[in-house]
């Protein structure tokens, strides 16, 4: 059995958009006919740049190979151009290919791919989703509203979810880390005290920011919300100076984790080792793919931290993050989209369940999921803009900041 045909769809979903602008997926097909299907997150080029790297990759360094592989290609990868270092837009394109990789050995062995990870560890994955507005919300209210997080939050638990994430402390930008504004901060105390009162402790709080600031600025922030218990304190200060995280984990009582923007094992050894992280966020799409996961979540046990795969992307990387989720000891979390989000569920012909706020690993071989392909297709994206991107506009420390994330009401490209 040997990888031989590559084919690539960058599909866009449906406004609102939650997961990102666009999904970048792989199938790869042996000799054999064997399909495999995976998920690039990397997007730090365009897609049309991303296809050519994509396909750089797997003619260079995989194609002719037997999928089973993945530890001599992916050693091909990171060693290529007399690199051997973290490279986010080829390792991203290595960790798509070699989830399909995984989702072909598993075809061929007729098990699902946490069988062939070390079984099943968690029968059932403890899930968690940001907060979104609820339909009767005005979208571009909701993202500074604590009334309206509060009751998003409760309508979430009483669908089962036991933590629920959210992010009201200003924006990020390309300039790096800042100090939050004293409006910022307020308002960030206010949403984790309207949610906690919402929901009571029926689900953990979990504070997420995207490294918007600077050490003592993140402190400062983290001293606001302590009184409110959350369960993390996600990517505080930019991955640019991972030493830096020491200082906040070791200047606040909540458990700092970070991960989404990192690549392979060696960047999240120094949090681990040096960094004081107590939570890890791989995006699989990203990382190096799931073994590279697998490996990490072996390292992280060592140093007492657990895992919370993080998913903010399409449902080939979600089916992936519950494969390694179901066979590691140290999960935390698992992130999803809403209960799955309607989607990425049509994409994947709703082969991954969602049950009183926990995901039931598929049984089914492979990544357990079956991609409407046509759909996929029928979707393709024809904007200019990257997946996410950063304002360039600096915080506003006057007039206050209405940041909406990741999650904008209207898009524009």
């Amino acid at each position: 059995m040997k990888l031989q045909d590559l084919e690539i769809i960058v599909t866009a979903p449906p406004p609102p958009g939650w997961g990102g602008r666009y999904w970048q997926f792989v199938k790869l097909t042996t000799d054999d006919g064997i399909v495999g299907w995976g998920e690039v997150y990397a997007a730090a080029v365009g897609p049309d740049a991303m296809r050519a790297v994509i396909e750089d990759v797997f003619s260079r360094h995989m194609q002719g190979e037997n999928p089973e592989n993945v530890e001599m290609m992916f050693r091909r990868v990171y060693s290529s151009g007399f690199t051997q270092r973290p490279d986010p837009t080829v390792i991203g394109a290595f960790s798509g290919l070699e989830m399909a990789c995984w989702d072909i050995v598993g075809k061929c062995q007729e098990r699902p791919v946490w069988a062939l990870l070390g079984g099943m560890m968690n029968e059932r994955i403890r899930a968690y989703t940001y907060l979104y507005p609820l339909d009767h919300h005005n979208p571009s209210d909701f993202w500074t509203s604590p009334e309206m997080a509060a009751e998003a939050a409760a309508f979430r638990v009483d669908q089962g979810f036991t933590a629920v994430k959210f992010d009201p402390a200003g924006p990020y930008t390309l300039r790096g880390g800042h100090h939050p504004a004293m409006s910022d901060i307020d308002r960030s105390a206010a949403f984790c005290k309207a949610i906690r009162e919402a929901i009571g402790d029926r689900a953990d709080l979990l504070f997420g920011t995207h490294g918007q600031f600077t050490t003592g600025g993140a402190i400062r922030l983290a001293q606001a919300i302590e009184p409110y218990a959350p369960l993390w304190f996600e990517e505080p200060i930019p991955p640019d100076n991972l030493l830096e995280f020491s200082k906040v984990a070791q200047a606040t009582s909540i458990p700092v984790a970070t991960g989404e923007r990192m690549c392979t094992k060696s960047e999240f050894a120094t949090v681990l080792r040096s960094a004081g992280a107590q939570i890890l966020q791989p995006a699989l799409g990203r990382v190096g793919g799931i073994w590279e996961a697998k490996k990490l979540s072996a390292i992280a046990e060592v140093f007492n931290a657990e895992m919370a795969p993080h998913l903010y992307a399409g449902p080939i990387e979600w089916a992936a993050n519950v494969q390694l989720a179901a066979s590691i000891p140290n999960l935390l979390l698992a992130e999803t989209i809403e209960t799955g989000g309607s989607y990425h569920r049509a994409l994947i012909g709703d082969t991954i369940k969602f049950d009183d706020g926990f995901l039931i690993p598929p049984t089914a071989p492979g990544l357990g999921i079956e991609v409407n392909e046509d759909l996929a297709r029928a979707n393709p994206y024809t904007g200019n803009n990257l997946h996410l991107e950063m304002q360039e506009a600096p915080c506003d420390w006057r007039n206050g900041n209405a940041f909406e994330g990741g999650a904008p009401a209207v898009w524009e490209d």
